[in-house]
């Protein structure tokens, strides 16, 4: 999936406060094991001239330490614990003032990066998130208060991996509680999501959100 941040809508104005985000290419992708893919990334950052790379299911544990460098970025992860798989991490050009914000959710597979606007561009808070198909409602409930507190930057940028096939967003309906429970969130951080093609196996298991109108430009899946 490949995002166009910043960019603005034809014929339309920015949202206030918002004019002056810097416009980031950052392609996303659900890895499946980062594992020994270390020179297909580097290829991937190198071709697309990356801003940040957005990766959830890395796989990476304590082992992977060298590995996992990119030159020329700094690296934000949080590995899965107590089990196989998960993981995500964020790239950030080291051009770019990044910040990690510091959570105390160990069981939420979500990390959370400020990056800070040059003179008068405007700071983006962008988060990645991996949501395992079996997790329990107490992390759910976790994440949604972690979404909460952040919910009023004034620009946000949420990609990841939600797991939750039964919702569609045309309609904003689902057929699970846990499903119904998550559209209630988006709903109350005034959340927009932004991909209308399916990402896995005919679903939409993948998705962008954005807390403005705008913010977001080109959302491209497949690339």
């Amino acid at each position: 999936m490949q995002l166009g941040s910043g960019s603005r809508p034809k014929g339309g104005k920015p949202e206030s406060g918002v004019e002056s985000v810097a416009q980031l290419r950052c392609p996303y992708t659900n890895a499946h094991s980062m594992g020994n893919k270390e020179e297909e990334r580097e290829a991937m950052v190198q071709q697309q001239s990356c801003d940040v790379v957005a990766i959830t299911e890395t796989w990476w544990d304590e082992s992977h330490g060298w590995s996992t460098a990119l030159d020329g970025y700094k690296l934000f992860r949080r590995d899965r614990k107590g089990g196989r798989g998960g993981g995500v991490a964020l790239y950030i050009k080291k051009a770019f003032r990044a910040l990690g914000i510091e959570t105390n959710e160990d069981g939420v597979e979500c990390l959370w990066v400020r990056i800070k606007g040059k003179a008068n561009k405007a700071d983006i808070l962008l988060g990645i998130f991996c949501h395992p198909p079996n997790q329990e409602e107490e992390v759910d409930n976790l994440f949604y208060k972690q979404l909460e507190n952040v919910s009023e930057s004034p620009a946000l940028v949420l990609v990841g991996d939600f797991n939750l096939p039964d919702i569609c967003w045309e309609l904003n309906t689902a057929e699970k509680r846990q499903s119904r429970e998550f559209l209630e969130c988006v709903e109350d951080n005034f959340l927009l999501q932004l991909v209308s093609d399916p990402t896995r196996g005919g679903t939409m298991l993948d998705l962008l959100f954005a807390n403005r109108d705008g913010l977001v430009g080109d959302v491209v899946v497949g690339v």
